[in-house]
């Protein structure tokens, strides 16, 4: 118990870190926000009164204070570009990037594990050739794998829409249909960093004494590896996973550019084209609190897959 509420004690903290460095940066930032939002013709007495209203003239801790209240009330201000509460803006984009995220996730996973023990169970001269593969799919951005999927599955065999978003409610089958190239764009560069850690951990196992006794028993070779070199090598992979929620979030701001996709990445890029800093802020926060909760996640699931880190950790 003293390792999780150790854990949630670190997680606190450091979502309030968040809170001050994305603040204090955004108070730096050249451009005046009166400015932006009444246009280069308003005249100094217009500015005054729009800076009043947005707090600007108040000491820095208050307008802080003031900030971190009304965001854990929900509210993150008014959008500059759409005119409407920001906190709107963000729950009508969340599902479609949190539903890109979680198949882009689960296809890792699906390709990742099975083609990591594929490699380690068989010969060498095929593992040679799924690393050759696995490090290809690490080198091409996931950008540039996309507009790939398009031309080969949309253009050509016309089996997936090349852009746009169904919702899941509308249409079941045309939501998977609108995900699935976008999705596997990203899980395919994702699932080939997971396959060359999970190849590395299990190796690492190999010439442990476990294993040893395990084949001594006359178990054979693919129960040693699914049922016990598995098992350990799971624990860095794990981590990698975490880490690769990371990637997929990243990746996500430009593949929901080029499918059309109306997410957080989409909504992101015309935050920025247009200035828009209260949307701007209140999605940085948002992805910043996103990777702490992850990382947050995979370290009790790491307890979990391995108690001696718990034991260790509540000490």
């Amino acid at each position: 118990m003293t390792f999780y509420i150790k854990k949630f004690c670190s997680l606190l903290v450091t979502l309030f870190l968040i809170s001050i460095v994305t603040f204090g940066v955004f108070q730096i930032l050249p451009g005046d926000p009166a400015s932006i939002i009444l246009g280069p013709d308003a005249d100094p007495f217009q500015l005054e009164a729009m800076r009043q209203s947005l707090n600007l003239d108040a000491p820095l801790l208050t307008r802080y204070i003031d900030w971190m209240m009304n965001t854990l009330q929900g509210n993150l201000g008014e959008s500059i570009r759409f005119h409407m509460p920001v906190s709107d803006l963000l729950l009508a984009r969340i599902p479609v990037t949190g539903s890109l995220a979680l198949m882009s996730l689960t296809l890792t996973v699906l390709i990742g594990l099975p083609v990591g023990l594929f490699i380690v169970h068989h010969d060498q001269y095929t593992g040679k050739v799924v690393s050759i593969l696995s490090q290809l799919g690490i080198a091409i951005p996931s950008f540039w794998m996309g507009i790939l999927l398009v031309l080969l599955f949309s253009v050509t065999l016309g089996a997936f829409p090349s852009g746009g978003y169904v919702a899941f409610t509308d249409n079941p089958m045309g939501w998977l249909g609108s995900l699935f190239l976008p999705s596997l764009s990203i899980a395919l560069g994702t699932s080939a960093v997971l396959i060359r850690y999970l190849k590395t951990a299990m190796l690492d196992e190999m010439p442990k004494l476990y294993v040893q006794t395990a084949r001594g028993k006359g178990l054979s070779e693919r129960t040693v590896l699914t049922q016990h070199v598995f098992k350990n090598a799971l624990i860095p992979t794990v981590t990698i996973l975490g880490m690769l929620v990371i990637d997929i979030l990243g990746g996500s701001i430009i593949t929901e550019n080029v499918f059309n996709l109306p997410g957080l990445g989409n909504l992101i890029i015309t935050a920025i084209n247009s200035r828009d800093l209260p949307l701007i802020q209140a999605l940085v926060l948002y992805l910043g609190i996103i990777v702490v909760v992850f990382n947050f996640i995979v370290d009790i699931l790491y307890s979990i897959i391995d108690p001696r880190i718990r034991v260790a950790g509540g000490n």
